[in-house]
């Protein structure tokens, strides 16, 4: 993406909805500009009336004068950058926004490609590049290159000839902030990636805290933290660095500039070209001319910062949603149940060279349970996925009551399905929030009762602040039975007529596990269930069980056809049998 294209794209979507936000503080930078000119002008009339000419008539007017143009200036600058701040606050949010909306509705694929890590970096640090570029930059132009141009009116009001010797500093300001803004795009880009890296790396320390202490990795975490930080740090400095590059260039520029200045307007002064009061007045307007070619110089490096951080952020804004909703199909028409899976074929795009499904072919019966047997990696819980769409496949088709899930109309869909995984996912909220995000309308009598089916209303009456408790980051202060039962609290609360299990008991101990399967057993009460269990016991009674293999159903049949037809299914059953 161009340059251009991306100024046009920020100012179309987001500057340009506070353009009269922006006009203001151009129209007070103009204000600063006149009282900064002013000042330099009025030493003019203060040394020719005042020093040379002793005029007792203008020696309150003239320092009033003073006063009030400082004073308009000093208003104006304060206003001017009240309000880009706040535009460039408002602009950030709206990013912000818009990247956290684009995150909600990507494809979990998508997500689950980059560490989120990566991404909170880029909501933070490249959104700052951003603001900073639309709010101190872009003020800064308006401001410092104004009063630039009022002062250099004054420089050649008082003398052209000084004049154009000190606008040779430009040019030479403007190559140096070229080349620094180019380094600059490169430097941020660099420290944007350690700054994911830092924060990819503290979201894994807290989430694996506990099994630092049990490995006693401590200091090899501490040596790791160290190296991440360092990096960040080495980014900054360089950045920091390349940032205060042009102030030795722009000293030495001034310097040689003020002493040929000094030298040439020596000999106009002697030769009565020049009198003392028009040298001081364009002293005074050359002198203040450098803070905004020194600050102009830094635009650049800013602009290249912040142009850098769009490019990496818009294409998150536009990521696109490979799984479409649907918005205007129909809805899904439920009646039986039935689930027909057609050929499937399924790879993810990280590795999109292996198959995890292949030429899947089967059929879930409505109002029944079946079960899904195989080892850990044989593609059971992906081909769960593809029920409510959290994957679609490659090639083939599922249908529901022979309507093809792909061409229905999405929460239509996911309305009818409630899953329970094997790895809760659960919110910093409190107990009653967490039950109540499957349903957000439903009553505090269908949330006890939700609760109440699920085996969860014990401990809970237990909890300091019983359904008002906050049970931290992922459910961290309950113990994986429970968090497991607020799981599946959640389904009862939704009430859907297709349940999709994935090892919905494996955090329960024996005794717990009793009673949830008693549960369980009422919440699949004539619905369609798919069931993946570790545990075969809990899988006996299905009405078929297929075996997968390798991405691909090897075997299928009840319990008993499959001991004697299926020899991958026995061996599991009867290393089960001896581990019990």
């Amino acid at each position: 993406m161009k340059n251009t294209d991306i100024f046009k794209r920020l100012y179309n979507q987001y500057t340009g909805k506070f353009i009269t936000k922006i006009v203001l503080a151009a129209l007070l930078s103009v204000i600063v500009a006149i009282s900064t000119s002013a000042t330099a002008w009025l030493l003019d009339p203060a040394i020719e009336k005042i020093f040379i000419n002793k005029d007792q008539t203008l020696i309150i007017l003239i320092p009033f004068a003073i006063i009030l143009a400082f004073t308009t200036k000093g208003i104006s600058l304060y206003f001017a950058k009240l309000i880009m701040i706040n535009v460039g606050e408002e602009v950030k949010k709206i990013i912000q926004i818009d990247m956290l909306k684009s995150f909600i509705k990507a494809d979990t694929e998508t997500i689950e490609n980059k560490h989120s890590g990566n991404y909170i970096s880029n909501l933070n640090f490249d959104v700052q590049q951003i603001t900073r570029m639309l709010s101190d930059a872009f003020l800064s132009l308006f401001k410092d290159g104004l009063t630039l141009i009022g002062l250099l009116i004054v420089m050649f009001y008082q003398n052209w000839k000084l004049s154009l010797i000190a606008i040779i500093m430009i040019p030479l300001a403007s190559v140096t902030a070229k080349v620094l803004g180019k380094r600059m795009g490169k430097v941020s880009t660099q420290a944007q990636e350690k700054s994911g890296d830092l924060n990819r790396y503290l979201i894994d320390l807290f989430k694996n805290h506990k099994i630092i202490k049990i490995f006693q990795r401590e200091d090899f975490e501490k040596s790791r933290s160290e190296i991440f930080v360092n990096n960040l740090k080495e980014k900054s400095a360089k950045i920091a660095a390349v940032y205060i590059r042009s102030t030795p260039v722009m000293e030495v520029l001034t310097g040689i500039m003020i002493a040929v200045l000094i030298f040439y307007s020596g000999k106009l002064i002697i030769n009565e070209e020049l009198g003392i009061n028009n040298f001081f007045s364009f002293l005074a307007a050359m002198m203040l001319a450098y803070q905004p070619v020194k600050t102009l110089t830094k635009i650049n490096v800013a602009i290249g910062q912040g142009l850098a951080a769009a490019k990496r952020i818009l294409p998150i804004v536009d990521m696109e949603v490979e799984i479409d909703s649907n918005e205007n199909s129909k809805n899904l028409e439920l009646k039986y149940g039935n689930i027909l899976f057609n050929n499937i074929n399924f790879s993810y795009k990280s590795n999109f060279e292996n198959k995890v499904l292949k030429n899947i072919s089967a059929e879930f019966s409505g109002g029944k349970m079946t079960a899904l047997v195989g080892h850990s990696g044989s593609g059971k819980s992906t081909l769960l996925n593809m029920i409510p769409r959290i994957y679609s496949p490659n090639e083939g088709n599922i249908e529901i009551d022979q309507q093809d899930i792909s061409k229905i109309n999405l929460n239509s869909l996911r309305k009818e399905i409630s899953i329970v995984d094997q790895n809760v996912t659960l919110f910093d909220d409190t107990v009653l929030n967490n039950i109540k995000y499957a349903n957000p309308d439903a009553s505090l009598e269908e949330i006890y009762e939700a609760a109440d089916n699920a085996m969860c209303k014990d401990f809970i009456e237990n909890l300091e602040n019983k359904y008002e408790t906050r049970i931290g980051e992922n459910g961290i202060k309950l113990s994986g039975g429970e968090k497991q039962r607020l799981s599946i609290a959640r389904a009862f609360l939704k009430k859907s007529k297709i349940i999709l299990l994935d090892e919905a008991t494996s955090s329960l101990d024996s005794e717990t596990e009793e009673k949830i399967q008693s549960a369980l057993n009422k919440l699949i009460l004539n619905k369609t269930t798919i069931v993946i269990a570790h545990r075969l016991s809990t899988i006996l009674n299905s009405d078929k069980i297929y075996v997968v293999d390798q991405g691909k159903i090897i075997d299928s049949g009840n319990h008993k056809d499959l001991l004697s037809s299926s020899s991958v299914y026995k061996n599991f059953y009867e290393r089960q049998i001896k581990q019990n």
